[in-house]
């Protein structure tokens, strides 16, 4: 019997092996996409326990929580931050199966070098020593210590990106850090807040937004100003895919001018149907896709998250509180007309296609099969992600990729999280790369070429990002 996560863990052939310990573990990370806080990022923040750096904001675990009947007060209501992280050390003996058990120990491990599984008798002992070596850890050394090469964050058009100035001139923070831009609420255009949010636009751009003209004019300056900030990628929380031109199926002329229209109502303070909303939306992200292309960037679609679907606890707790689902849409033909349109026009960017709902991944990857040329690697696949985001949806993406499309041109895993503990999260994900491609070789399914395959590896792990991300790089 093997010993609990040693160096080892996961890797099941001596190919596999040698793969991650001489191949992948010690390249660089590039998490091209993450909910990371920029203002923590830019005051270097140290932190007062492990509950705050732990804990606070982590909805995965306060799910967990919730399910073993641990009390709301204990998760985020008041009670003191010892007695959340004792709430959560009762909690992680029941997790065996969920991968929030082996985030927990690798975390354990690799930033507090304790290595027994933690239980509600040794908490203390954690709870203690953890705090103990938080004295010493800030964000600039979390960086250093796992090799962090750069970090996506996530962040509105409306932002003054002044958190990403001051990490610009902060000569402690060696990672690169870039935001991301984010513009769902940009596209909102059903929302009730939308024209209170182009006031803010606005007042960022310095465009008065009169008509959907200006609108997309302080669009086009929000993305140059993320440009100059070192912005490489967007991304956008898709709930469905939507595609809807004019009302006679028109992609010219008249789908412009009808959207022209409806914005106009929308500011008057009106109100539309669901489809002149997506008509909006597609029109909108057509035209965007087609800066981010003009800007080097890469377009990422997050499909299939269904948001706040327990409305009591939204009430109470608000959004990203852990109340949310996987939806369940017919996303395919939608979606292919959406990046054809944006093919037709020259707009197609890089582009990476994730969704929540895993019986999306093969039409998915054909899809973005169907769109590939001009650079390596053009259309990807996304990683397994969130309620995926484990050993089975890993393995279950990559071989899907594999089977329909280049797992050698990956630009692999993100940790798409708001702690800065979830470096390990990169680990994981390289060995479980490493132990598929091991396999395949020890079975004799592929070449045992160690130069071919180590490089692959690093490819996956590191290197296919940097270069995807590149400006200019498509």
């Amino acid at each position: 019997m093997k010993n609990f996560i040693d160096d080892d863990f996961l890797l099941s052939t001596a190919c596999a092996r040698r793969l991650y310990h001489e191949a992948a573990a010690n390249e660089p990370i590039f998490d091209y996409h993450c909910h990371l806080d920029p203002c923590a990022i830019a005051e270097n923040k140290t932190f007062e326990n492990l509950a705050e750096i732990w804990l606070l904001g982590d909805h995965y675990k306060w799910r967990a929580m919730r399910a073993n009947g641990i009390d709301e007060a204990f998760i985020t209501g008041n009670a003191a931050p010892e007695e959340k992280f004792f709430a959560w050390a009762q909690t992680v003996p029941r997790l065996l199966g969920n991968p929030l058990y082996h985030w927990t120990h690798l975390e354990l491990q690799r930033y507090f070098d304790f290595y027994e599984p933690l239980t509600p008798e040794n908490a203390g002992e954690v709870w203690k020593g953890a705090n103990e070596k938080l004295k010493t850890i800030s964000v600039a050394s979390i960086f250093d210590k796992f090799n962090v090469f750069a970090v996506g964050t996530t962040d509105d058009p409306a932002d003054n990106l002044a958190y990403h100035k001051q990490i610009a001139g902060n000569m402690a923070i060696k990672t690169k850090v870039t935001p991301s831009y984010r513009p769902d609420r940009a596209l909102g255009i059903e929302k009730s807040d939308f024209v209170e949010y182009l006031g803010l636009l606005s007042a960022e751009t310095g465009i008065k937004i009169i008509n959907f003209n200006k609108f997309l004019s302080a669009l086009s300056v929000s993305i140059r100003n993320f440009d100059d900030a070192g912005c490489l990628v967007s991304d956008h929380d898709l709930p469905h895919v939507f595609f809807e031109a004019a009302h006679n199926g028109s992609k010219g002329a008249l789908w412009e001018e009808e959207v022209f229209v409806l914005f106009a109502i929308r500011l008057a303070g009106g109100k539309l149907t669901v489809q002149e909303a997506e008509s909006f939306k597609t029109f909108t992200l057509c035209y965007l896709a087609g800066e981010y292309r003009k800007h080097g960037w890469a377009m990422q679609l997050h499909i299939g998250a269904l948001r706040s679907v327990n409305t009591r606890m939204f009430g109470a707790l608000g959004a990203n509180t852990g109340y949310d689902a996987i939806a369940d849409n017919n996303i395919a033909a939608k979606l292919s007309t959406l990046l054809d349109t944006m093919e037709e026009r020259g707009n197609l960017p890089k582009t990476i296609l994730y969704s929540l709902n895993p019986k999306d991944m093969y039409p998915l990857s054909a899809l973005a099969g169907s769109f590939q040329g001009g650079i390596a690697g053009k259309m990807q696949l996304g990683s397994a992600w969130w309620f995926l985001d484990n050993r089975d949806g890993m393995e279950t993406q990559l071989k899907i990729l594999a089977n329909t499309g280049l797992l050698s041109r990956f630009v692999g895993m993100t940790t798409d999280s708001r702690s800065f503990l979830s470096y390990p999260r990169h680990e994981y994900f390289r060995r479980i790369l490493c132990n598929i491609i091991g396999e395949w070789a020890e079975n004799g399914e592929i070449p045992s070429n160690w130069t071919f395959l180590s490089e692959l590896v690093r490819d996956v792990s590191f290197g296919n990002a940097k270069r995807y991300f590149e400006k200019g790089n498509g």
